[in-house]
């Protein structure tokens, strides 16, 4: 059992009231479905065949209370740290010497979608790996999302600061690792910018950072350039969601927040077409899974909130800081079918923001929440990483 001497700590349990159960229940059975255009199955948006099988498990054979059970073995917190409430998992590992390693998930994803990793982590021989491999996982639910405090006030949340306070003032970390994707990604890159002295290293599996300022195309290497262009394609294609959430998330909320099945249909959209699925969503991810992510943002009405950092973060984030290169020890995985960026991002590209890059993975399959899709894979190149960095 972890144990802490700081007072801002305590053990915390996932119940989520039976009430609000019947009340979701009650709410799916009066879902108001809309009509689909013949032939556009996943074309242009969620299936409505695939959401009412969705449905009718959710309502028949999905147990949130198996759920509830599962989740809840996993050792889990709430600490205040910066005015806020942090929810996180923290599994320690049998050794004195393990790497603390904070491990952060990106939208719509959530803690849950990261504990594949933790077995492969914080007990390596126990799937293959070296004794000396071992970390302390630190896996939060992200300022704003799940069990975390919501973002209720107007302005740009600092994640970086505050989770830089978890683990150093809260959990007594002197130095630790810290592995994201996503969000995850960029709150890694900025707490490599603020807090270099206090990390061990950074690794990412996607949503690198773009050099501010960004080079004018002309300057940019042919590779770069591609990418570049494949991005803006992907913004046209793909990027709607983005572009809502960072002007106008407030309105798109209040269905989100009121229905349960717009909020899967939101949800697994991008599981669908994010996830190396080849276009079935169900060869990554099961309905248990997939439903689960949904549960989450909806037992804690975070969607709004998760939606609301896209639009602080394009309109008042600060960028002084980001000016510059990473001078933190550096390593990325790419995995082969991530569809949310171009693949592959070049090396020359990030070099342009991180300074000190010491691995570069290109992995043959997985898409973008690696995590979940292939954990084995991340955690061996996470290891591989931070392991490298102990001599």
């Amino acid at each position: 059992m972890t144990s802490f001497t700081n007072k801002s700590v305590a053990p915390f349990k996932i119940t989520v009231d039976e009430n609000e159960i019947r009340d979701l229940k009650d709410r799916l059975k009066r879902t108001r479905w809309p009509d689909e255009a013949l032939g556009a199955e996943w074309l242009q948006g969620t299936s409505l065949s695939y959401m009412k099988q969705i449905v009718s498990y959710w309502m028949g054979e999905f147990s949130w209370q198996a759920q509830e059970l599962r989740l809840n073995r996993f050792p889990q917190f709430i600490a205040q740290t910066r005015d806020w409430n942090v929810h996180f998992v923290h599994v320690k590992s049998r050794s004195p010497e393990s790497i603390p390693i904070l491990v952060l998930h990106g939208w719509p994803d959530s803690f849950a979608g990261m504990l594949k990793l933790v077995p492969f982590l914080s007990d390596p021989a126990a799937s293959g790996g070296k004794e000396n491999d071992l970390f302390d996982v630190v896996i939060p639910s992200l300022p704003g999302y799940g069990f975390s405090d919501k973002q209720t006030k107007l302005g740009w949340v600092n994640r970086a600061e505050i989770l830089h306070a978890l683990m150093t003032e809260v959990l007594g970390y002197r130095k630790f690792a810290v592995q994201g994707g996503d969000v995850g990604a960029g709150v890694a890159t900025d707490i490599a910018y603020q807090f270099p002295d206090s990390l061990i290293g950074i690794h990412i599996n996607n949503d690198f950072r773009m050099p501010v300022p960004m080079p004018e195309r002309s300057e940019l290497t042919p590779p770069e350039q591609e990418y570049v262009k494949l991005l803006d394609k992907w913004e046209l294609d793909e990027g709607a969601y983005g572009h809502m959430q960072r002007t106008k998330p407030q309105t798109i909320a209040y269905g989100l927040n009121d229905s349960p099945v717009a909020l899967a249909a939101y949800i697994i959209e991008k599981f669908r077409a994010w996830g190396d699925t080849g276009g079935n969503v169900e060869t990554r991810f099961t309905k248990d899974e997939l439903l689960t992510t949904v549960m989450i943002y909806w037992a804690t009405q975070t969607m709004a909130s998760s939606m609301r950092g896209y639009y602080e973060g394009y309109h008042s984030s600060p960028m002084l800081w980001r000016k510059g290169k990473v001078n933190v020890p550096m390593a990325a995985a790419l995995f082969a079918n991530d569809y949310v960026f171009p693949y592959p991002y070049p090396r020359e590209l990030g070099e342009r923001v991180y300074g000190d890059i010491r691995r570069w993975a290109e992995m043959p399959s997985g898409g973008h929440f690696a995590a979940a899709e292939e954990p084995k894979m991340l955690a061996e190149e996470v290891r591989a990483f931070f392991t490298s960095l102990r001599s």
